[in-house]
């Protein structure tokens, strides 16, 4: 499910199957944009080589990562 259609042109990193932000500075500048989409508390997370969304929405935990450019909930 894409949840944010903005173009995400940061630079990225592959861990484990999954584009994540190579930088946390640009993880937490998308943070920001999703916190103001969805209205709730967005962090970031190191995971193996690069970073990812994390927050909790409608009371499930939930982590964000990129796929064609665009920020998808990782399931």
């Amino acid at each position: 499910m894409t949840i944010f259609a903005a173009s995400v042109f940061d630079a990225t990193v592959i861990y484990e199957g999954n584009e994540l932000f190579k930088g946390q500075g640009a993880a937490k500048g998308w943070a920001e944009k999703l916190a103001k989409e969805l209205e709730c508390e967005i962090g970031v997370e190191k995971i193996g080589t690069g970073w990812v969304l994390t927050g909790t929405v409608d009371g499930e935990a939930c982590k964000w990562s990129i796929v064609g450019q665009r920020l998808k909930r990782m399931d």
